[in-house]
This record gives structure tokens, sequence and C-alpha cells, in this order.
């Protein structure tokens, strides 16, 4: 086979191979404005090893309380529910934030892989608080033509299920400005 031979079939296969890409990394950003101030809202979310603020989550247990490397396993539901197990790579309490990834979790209870967050309570002008809750990760499938289930519509729209649940019970919870 010639050069040209060899182009020629080169580029004949690159429309296929720019399909075969896999999937991209997701992000979702939710927000929140709270009649509450900040402070006040940072005490009731801020402490990585206790996420009872969020309806979906029965119990935590975790080890490291908000140092770096810190462990925390969320059980949904109920005590024995299916769990996510995640770890703090960043805590800055003067900043009313912080960064954790999932290490563990079973695509069918969230659809997602390669999962990071960050938790921020800023100051809102005019009085109380606004809460960030932001993510990025790639879908639960990751080779090419997932299952409906495990694509990047549902694990955009799971994660966002679970960010606007523990956005509105905060807002349940410290009122709305």
């Amino acid at each position: 086979m010639g050069r040209r031979a060899a182009l020629a079939g080169l580029v004949a296969l690159m429309p296929a191979m720019a399909l075969a890409h896999g999937p991209t990394r997701q992000k979702i950003t939710l927000t929140t404005d709270l009649a509450a101030p900040p402070e006040e809202v940072w005490a009731a979310i801020g402490n990585f090893q206790d996420m009872s603020w969020h309806p979906a989550v029965a119990t935590t247990d975790g080890e490291g309380g908000n140092a770096i490397d810190a462990t925390r396993v969320l059980h949904l539901g109920t005590a024995d529910g299916p769990t996510i197990s995640e770890v703090l790579y960043k805590y800055d309490a003067s900043k009313m934030s912080y960064s954790y990834r999932i290490t563990d979790v079973k695509v069918e209870v969230l659809p997602v892989t390669n999962y990071s967050s960050h938790l921020t309570v800023k100051p809102r002008e005019g009085g109380g608080s606004e809460v960030e809750w932001r993510g990025a990760f790639y879908r639960g499938y990751p080779n090419n033509d997932p299952p409906p289930e495990l694509n990047d519509e549902a694990a955009i729209a799971a994660v966002s299920a679970v960010y606007q649940a523990g956005l509105d019970a905060l807002v349940a919870r410290f009122g709305a400005p």
C-alpha cells in the first residue's frame, strides 16, 4: 500500500473517528437565595460529616471531620438504604465553601462517574445568603450509545434533582428573602 492509499484510507475513516469520542464532562450549577445570614446557613451545612439537612440523606457515617481527605458515607432513604461514599478535597470555613468527590456509588443510585462537587454559602447584597451547589461529572455509561437511564440527560437530571431537593430543604428551613 502506498502513502497515498494509506492517507486516503485514513481520511475516509475520519468521520467515524470523530463520532467515537465518548462522553463529555457535564457541569451544572444551582443556586438559591435564603433569608438567613450566611453564618447561620453555614452552621447548618458547613460540616462535611453532617448532611442531615438534605431530605434524601437518612444518616451519614464518616471519619476525619472537615480535614482534607475526610470521608463520609451517605445512607439514602433509610439507615440501610443505598449509599454514596465521598471524600473531602477542599475546605475553607472562612470562605464558607467545601469541595468533595464521590469515591463509590452504584450507577443505579446516581447515574454518574468521576463526580466532583462544590458547596458555597455567600452573603447577598441587602441581607440573607446565597447557596451555590456546583457539580461536574460524566454520565454513568462510559462508552458510546448509552442506555437512556445512563446517558448525559439522565446524569444531569439526577444530579439536578439531588441539588434541588437540598436547596428546597434549605429554603423551607431558612425562608426565602
